[in-house]
């Protein structure tokens, strides 16, 4: 039996960082996971949002980040930061902080008195006094129930794709108005599928692709945090969790719906130029038929299509993660299907923590993107530091930067490079 202080269910960026922290600090840790699984089953070609700093694992700034990265391995690549070149970094941090990841399958985590136990799925139990779950979205796609009868072959959602070349002379229905759902249209129209987006909203918001940024030139920073999540002005408030879960929730709501809206970069309009968008339309109905499907829209028109493919994102609950017990299950404190957390990303079951998209709604829309993953992993080690009286390790750890303080056996820190301003993608 393995016997460890944390287990961290989950390698990718929130696993990777939560392993940073938690190792550094001195903790006993088993990593569990497949590295950067989620980001290796996006559509090939796909390039991230966020700007260059939001893209950094664990911190912005010191031996984790992308300028660490470039400056130890000497690789280079242009902005908007390409989806390969990332998992590359992503799989470079997991080396750094995690060389023993157990790939094993976790297939249920269970309360004990005092403990928790892990079953793993070649039969191995694992004990754990704490257990931090990373475990990503790919569980909470979601799909419109009204359409849930159709089957893979007419139907799917952008993530159940890692290529979107098989659609080259197919004729495609893209639903969606957000960030996968338009860069799958782009990528499905340039691999030379014929295809057209139906997006819900009367119109796309598209992004500002640093059009603000330039104009504040050097006050930029005031208003613009590096976590680059929200417009001019909530971004700063929303880059710190524990103000921001301390407005009232009616309060909260708002902005993070406006932080998190469906939006595309700007630089995804002109790949787009000569893909038809329908907006302010739903589907009422598709029917199976010989040629494929026959889609009834909301405006009375239809469309004969060979297959429909869902870029609606993604809804939380907790339940479909696979591995948690029963009685934990029972047990949680959920908002639909968001687990409520307390100090140190702590669940309603003493010793369970939820990091990622599962604390966006007791930390803040921030918890949906990378560079949500500085807060996290420093706050949840906090927190475990501070529960097995390692009181030491606690201020050092409250700062940015603080791996450096943790870590002196990584790579020295890299002097921040001039970056270019038409990297900034700040809604």
């Amino acid at each position: 039996m393995i016997d460890t202080d944390v287990a961290v269910i989950g390698a990718g960026p929130y696993g990777l960082s939560a392993t940073a922290y938690l190792r550094a600090a001195g903790m006993r840790t088993l990593t569990l996971g497949d590295p950067m699984s989620f980001w290796r089953a996006m559509p090939a070609g796909m390039v991230l949002r966020s700007n260059w700093s939001a893209s950094s694992i664990a911190d912005y700034r010191g031996p984790l980040s992308l300028d660490a990265y470039c400056a130890n391995t000497g690789d280079r690549f242009g902005r908007p930061i390409p989806l390969n070149r990332f998992i590359a970094y992503g799989e470079w941090v997991q080396r750094k902080v995690a060389a023993d990841v157990d790939r094993r399958r976790v297939l249920q985590v269970d309360r004990r008195s005092d403990d928790f136990l892990l079953a793993l799925s070649d039969g191995e139990p694992v004990t754990a006094r704490r257990v931090v779950v990373a475990g990503g979205i790919a569980p909470f796609a979601w799909r419109p129930p009204s359409l849930g009868d159709l089957t893979a072959d007419v139907a799917s959602h952008t993530a159940d794709h890692a290529d979107l070349t098989p659609f080259a002379d197919r004729k495609v229905l893209v639903v969606g108005g957000g960030q996968s759902a338009l860069e799958s249209a782009a990528l499905i129209r340039e691999a030379g599928g014929e295809v057209e987006v139906l997006v819900r909203q009367d119109r796309i918001h598209w992004l500002h692709g640093g059009k603000y940024h330039r104009m504040l030139g050097r006050c930029a920073p005031l208003v613009y945090a590096p976590t680059d999540v929200g417009p001019l002005g909530l971004s700063r408030l929303v880059a710190i969790p524990d103000l921001f879960r301390k407005l009232p929730r009616r309060v909260q709501d708002p902005l993070a719906h406006r932080c998190i809206r469906p939006a595309g970069a700007a630089w995804l309009v002109p790949r787009l130029a000569d893909v038809p968008l329908t907006l302010g339309c739903t589907i009422r109905g598709a029917t199976p038929g010989p040629g494929g499907l026959r889609v009834e829209l909301s405006d009375g028109s239809t469309r004969n299509v060979d297959h429909l493919l869902f870029g609606t994102g993604y809804r939380v609950d907790v339940h479909r993660y696979p591995f948690l017990g029963p009685d934990i299950k029972r047990e949680l404190k959920l908002v639909n299907g968001y687990p409520v957390l307390g100090m140190g990303l702590e669940a309603s079951v003493p010793g369970l923590h939820f990091l990622g998209a599962p604390a966006s709604w007791s930390f803040g829309p921030v918890m949906r993107f990378v560079s949500g993953s500085w807060y996290a992993g420093r706050e949840v080690t906090q927190s475990i530091v501070r529960g097995n009286d390692h009181h030491g390790h606690v201020e050092a750890l409250s700062r940015p930067g603080s791996l450096r303080v943790f870590a002196p056996e990584y790579d020295p820190d890299v002097p921040r490079e001039a970056r270019d301003e038409e990297e900034f993608a700040g809604g």
